[in-house]
């Protein structure tokens, strides 16, 4: 998709996105390619106490149950164990024609990321 934006630099395992400002992409509504301004879409947090109540914990356990173990990091007193470092980046793209904004569909892993202004 923006393999040709895309700059990934990886330094000791530290994934660094940098995306130029404006790209060219599909815009829906005017059914073309048009340069679009890209913006980063802000994620909001998981909830705080719902790994502490009781259909939750009774739900996990049902999950844990059996030979094939849990697929997911387990929950020991309220705390998560193996939480990721790093954020995933949505992408948002406004057309300079019409004005319109459209959300990317696949996110992108990274530790750090840049949107880089046009020089």
């Amino acid at each position: 998709m923006l393999g040709h934006y895309l700059h990934v630099f990886s330094k000791r395992r530290v994934v660094i996105i940098k995306i130029p400002k404006t790209v060219s992409h599909y815009c829906p509504s005017c059914k073309k390619h048009t340069q679009q301004t890209v913006d980063r879409v802000k994620t909001s947090g998981r909830r705080k106490t719902s790994n502490l109540k009781a259909g939750s914990r009774y739900r996990l356990k049902k999950v844990n149950k059996g030979y094939g173990g849990s697929p997911y990091p387990l929950i020991q007193n309220g705390v998560k164990y193996g939480a990721k470092t790093s954020q995933k980046i949505l992408l948002r793209y406004k057309c300079k024609d019409c004005g319109k904004k459209s959300q990317g569909n696949n996110p992108i892993r990274a530790k750090k990321f840049e949107i880089e202004a046009k020089e």
